[in-house]
């Protein structure tokens, strides 16, 4: 591991050599009042002060649409996979432990091919919270800040960065920076620690390892119901969710019928055919119980099948993006826990 401090120059120097470099480099701009992930063509672009991007980096590493393949009529087939380099810059520490999480999911059982060479040729660089965003409840999840999965965590200690770099290829891009002194250590554990309990718009009245025992007695609880009754099925809270990450895959056949493409797109356990099977029945029919799936999902069927504490990182997209009002799942679980005694 490798401790560095950098002057905030210097890092718009090493942010223009990477995008001289002719690499894809993306990170965080500002689009109107609001921030998202997009290609950098100058470093001045570059803003690490951001509340909360509208999309996760989720699409970096599971594009919203991917080809997997593409195949002839006679059975001959050919593999796509995506190996270009990226380097994606400023990524918060929520957003970092989800794609950690999504790692975990498409490098068990079966491999994901296609993801993990997407992966592989990432270099991700995180950035501790500057601004809160007006609906995260981080703090809550655990997951206001981050201790893996990146090649180089940046903390604005007000002068400079703090950069660490436990990877090979974030050391050899801080080669030439300065090590970082006790005192801005010091400065880095204030911003984390004061991150810890400040990102927590929503609070939640309990610690995340009760929440499954909370979910298994709380299935048949009114809730679901009574939340339901609003929904849209639109699926917003699925598309924005940086843990989400269930797809669909299709077969495109080209007019010829003589060769085809098939390629995989983002699903949602919110959307009304998600659950359809074949002879078009769908056990999952019922708004109501969608909208259970999903909190589910976050709290007891992905945590458990991990080893994880919780699979929502609480960064309050769903909040954001629900029309109704209905997605905070905060306000869901300490509804549960004023009826349920665990």
């Amino acid at each position: 591991m490798s401790i560095k401090k950098i002057s905030k120059e210097e890092l718009s120097q090493l942010v223009s050599t990477l995008i001289a470099s002719g690499d894809r480099v993306e990170g965080v701009q500002a689009k109107d009042d609001k921030f998202a992930f997009g290609p950098l063509t100058s470093a001045d672009d570059l803003r690490l002060d951001y509340d909360v991007t509208l999309l996760s980096p989720r699409k970096y590493v599971l594009p919203p649409v991917e080809s997997l393949m593409t195949f002839e009529v006679g059975g001959r087939y050919q593999s796509e996979y995506d190996t270009e380099k990226l380097t994606l810059i400023g990524v918060h520490p929520y957003d970092m432990i989800a794609l950690n999480q999504i790692d975990q999911v498409f490098s068990q059982d079966e491999v994901d091919n296609h993801y993990t060479t997407r992966r592989k040729n990432m270099t991700l660089i995180a950035c501790d919270v500057v601004t809160p965003s007006e609906n995260v409840f981080a703090s809550s999840m655990g997951t206001a800040t981050v201790s893996e999965g990146y090649d180089i965590l940046l903390t604005d200690i007000g002068d400079a960065y703090v950069a660490d770099a436990p990877t090979e290829k974030g050391q050899a891009l801080l080669c030439n920076a300065a090590d970082a002194t006790a005192e801005d250590l010091a400065k880095r554990q204030a911003v984390q620690e004061r991150n810890q309990s400040d990102l927590n718009r929503h609070p939640l009245n309990c610690k995340i390892e009760d929440l499954p025992q909370l979910l298994e007695k709380a299935y048949d609880h009114p809730v679901w119901e009574e939340k339901a009754a609003s929904c849209f099925s639109c699926g917003s809270c699925n598309q924005v969710c940086p843990t989400c990450y269930c797809f669909n895959v299709q077969d495109d056949v080209s007019w010829d019928l003589k060769s085809g493409t098939r390629s995989r797109a983002w699903d949602g356990c919110l959307l009304e055919n998600f659950a359809n099977v074949a002879g078009d029945h769908n056990f999952r029919k019922k708004r109501n119980d969608r909208f259970r799936h999903r909190l589910y999902r976050k709290g007891k069927y992905v945590p458990e099948k991990l080893g994880i504490g919780t699979a929502c990182v609480g960064c309050g997209r769903c909040i954001t993006a629900c029309v109704p009002g209905i997605a905070n799942p905060v306000d869901i679980y300490n509804t549960l826990l004023n009826d349920i005694k665990l």
